[in-house]
């Protein structure tokens, strides 16, 4: 087994509960970790034989596009295309980050970590 990391994907996105956010937007930043077998990939030296983190970037900048009031709901999309699109991923992990949040303080960012495992076949 082996991990691919994707980390700091920058996007500018609509989410929150706040009508303003939906207005004005935001800046996010998003990190994924993906747990596959990357030793036919390290045998064959084959693109086809991996995970493409090209594909994983697409995903995440497409998702977090769509509006949605929690980090929660966009993450969970990400992670169910990412075991949709992508077979060999037996678990991948995302962090959605909303950078300077209008919570009344000077935070720099809120994050929210999610996990998906891959539903073994019965």
């Amino acid at each position: 087994m082996g991990i691919v990391k994707v980390e700091n994907i920058r996007v500018f996105a609509y989410h929150g509960c706040l009508s303003e956010e939906k207005k004005i937007g935001s800046d996010y930043s998003v990190d994924l970790e993906v747990k596959a077998n990357l030793r036919p990939s390290a045998e064959s030296d084959r693109l086809r034989d991996t995970i493409d983190y090209v594909l994983l970037n697409r995903i995440i900048k497409e998702e977090m596009l769509k509006p949605t009031h929690l980090l929660e709901t966009v993450a969970k999309r990400i992670l169910e295309r990412i075991l949709n699109e992508e077979a060999r991923v037996v678990k991948a992990t995302v962090w959605v980050s909303k950078l300077n949040p209008p919570i009344g303080g000077d935070v720099e960012k809120v994050t929210i970590k999610m996990t998906e495992k891959r539903k073994k076949a019965v």
